[in-house]
C-alpha cells in the first residue's frame, strides 16, 4: 500500500469523523490534527494517532508532518458566516496556515497532498453545467481564500510533491460529529422536531453530495495513480437541486404531510449547478448514495437518539462554537 500513512487536519469534524474510520477500515495508518472543538468522537484504534493543536503552530505542524506520506487537508473556518464573525482570524485559518502547512509539507517529504476546497469558488454561473475550467468568480472571503489556495497548492507541484485539488458540494448525511447548518441537515432537523422548514429564496440551485461518497472521493484521490492526479482540480457533487426542491424532497421522505414550508425572502443569490463528469471520466468515481438517503440517515439517527438535544446543543452549529470559545464574537 502506497501513502499509507495519511494526516488529517481538521479530522475530528463532520467529515473527518467519518474518513477516518474508513481509512483505518482500510489499513491506512491515521493520525488527526484537530483542536476538538466540537468534542471527540473518534473512537480508539490501534493505527490512530490524535493530535490537538492549532494549524497555525509551526512546533505542531513539524510534529504532526514527521512520517506523513499524505496530507488530507480539511480543517478550515468553515462556511461563509463563521468566517465573517472574524475575518483576520478566517484568514489566518484558511490561507496564512494552509500556506504554511503546504510548504512545511513539502519540506517534510510528504508526497501527496490532497486539499478540500469549496463549489462556493465559481459564484454564480449561467452555464448549465459548472465545469473545473470555467473562471472561478468567489463572492465571499471564504471562497476567495480558498481559490487562492488553489493556486498556491498547484505553484508548489513538482516530481516529489502531488497536489491535487477537490470542490466539494454541499456535503449531507449523517455524522458523528454532526453538522446541522448545511441545507439538506438543517432542513430535515427543522422538519423532525419543528415539523416546519423555512425556506429562504427557494429558487437557487445546490450541488449536494452524500457524506459517504464525499470520503470515497478521498479514498479515491488518495489512492488513485500520481500521474492521474497531480496537479488536477475536481468536481464532486451530484443531484443538483433547488433549495425549494430540496425542502419539498424533506417533506417527502419523511412522509408527514403536516410539515409546513414557509418561504421569505433572502440576499443571497449563489446558485451554480456542477458537472462531476471530469473525476468520473478520469477517475472512474461516481456517486452511489443520494440525498433521498442523506434525510432519512438522519431520520434513522434522530429517532435512535444519537442527536440529543438538537434545538439546544451549540456543538452542530460551527458559529455557535466560535461563539462560545471566542466570546468577542457577535451573537
Amino acid at each position: 500500500m502506497t501513502n499509507k500513512n495519511v494526516l488529517i487536519t481538521g479530522g475530528a469534524g463532520y467529515v473527518g469523523a467519518v474518513l477516518v474510520p474508513l481509512l483505518l477500515k482500510k489499513g491506512y495508518r491515521v493520525r488527526v490534527l484537530d483542536l476538538f472543538l466540537y468534542g471527540d468522537v473518534l473512537t480508539t484504534h490501534k493505527n490512530l494517532e490524535c493530535v490537538r493543536g492549532d494549524i497555525r503552530d509551526p512546533a505542531v505542524i513539524k510534529k504532526s508532518l514527521k512520517g506523513i506520506d499524505t496530507v488530507i487537508h480539511l480543517a478550515c473556518i468553515s462556511n461563509d458566516p463563521s468566517f465573517e464573525l472574524d475575518p483576520t482570524l478566517g484568514k489566518s485559518i484558511n490561507f496564512d496556515a494552509t500556506t504554511a502547512l503546504i510548504d512545511q509539507s513539502k519540506k517534510a517529504g510528504v508526497r501527496r497532498f490532497i486539499y478540500a476546497s469549496s463549489s462556493s469558488v465559481y459564484g454564480v454561473k449561467a452555464e448549465k453545467n459548472v465545469t473545473e475550467d470555467l473562471p472561478l468568480e468567489p463572492l465571499t472571503d471564504y471562497s476567495k481564500y480558498k481559490a487562492r489556495c488553489e493556486q498556491y497548492l498547484l505553484s508548489k507541484q513538482d516530481g516529489d510533491f502531488t497536489p491535487v485539488i477537490i470542490r466539494p458540494a454541499t456535503v449531507c448525511g449523517y455524522s458523528p460529529r454532526m453538522r446541522l447548518d448545511l441545507s439538506v441537515n438543517i432542513l430535515t432537523m427543522s422538519a423532525l422536531t419543528q415539523k416546519s422548514i423555512t425556506v429562504f429564496g427557494g429558487a437557487q440551485k445546490r450541488p449536494n453530495i452524500h457524506i459517504t461518497d464525499m470520503c470515497r472521493a478521498y479514498m479515491t484521490l488518495l489512492e488513485s495513480p500520481k500521474k492521474k492526479i497531480a496537479g488536477k482540480i475536481y468536481n464532486a457533487g451530484y443531484q443538483n437541486y433547488s433549495v425549494m426542491e430540496l425542502a419539498l424532497m424533506v417533506k417527502r421522505v419523511l412522509g408527514d404531510p403536516s410539515i409546513v414550508i414557509d418561504v421569505k425572502p433572502t440576499n443571497d443569490n449563489r446558485s451554480y449547478h456542477i458537472s462531476s463528469e471530469k473525476i468520473k471520466n478520469e477517475l472512474g468515481f461516481t456517486s452511489r448514495h443520494t440525498v433521498e438517503e442523506a434525510i432519512g440517515d438522519i431520520k434513522i439517527a434522530y429517532e435512535r437518539g444519537l442527536l440529543p438535544d438538537v434545538l439546544t446543543n451549540k456543538k452542530y452549529y460551527n458559529i455557535r462554537v466560535m461563539q462560545a470559545n471566542f466570546p468577542k464574537y457577535p451573537r
